[in-house]
């Protein structure tokens, strides 16, 4: 799975994250579904440290398409509300 974070890199994940990523991404979801935004920086720190931590940083001459795009790292909570509604941005 490839993931790219808006504004810096784009990282390979193995397919078995995919559950895991999808877990912490229903997390920022409920966070922001709650109006929880004292919360929500945590939430989605965690989701993007996750990106970053597991997974391969892609060469700049790597163009493969991106499974997933996440919003840049310093996104605010009234810019997720738009962004992380329904069912998200990552597929099942």
């Amino acid at each position: 799975m490839i993931v790219r974070i808006s504004g810096e890199d784009q990282y390979e994940l193995p397919d078995d994250d995919a559950g895991e990523l999808g877990e912490l991404e229903r997390t920022v979801i409920a966070t922001v579904d709650e109006g929880r935004d004292d919360d929500f920086p945590s939430a989605y720190a965690a989701l993007v440290d996750f990106v970053r931590g597991r997974g391969t940083p892609l060469g700049e001459d790597d163009l493969r398409g991106s499974d997933v795009i996440l919003p840049p790292s310093d996104i605010s909570f009234a810019e997720a509300g738009r962004e992380f509604t329904g069912e998200g941005l990552i597929p099942d």
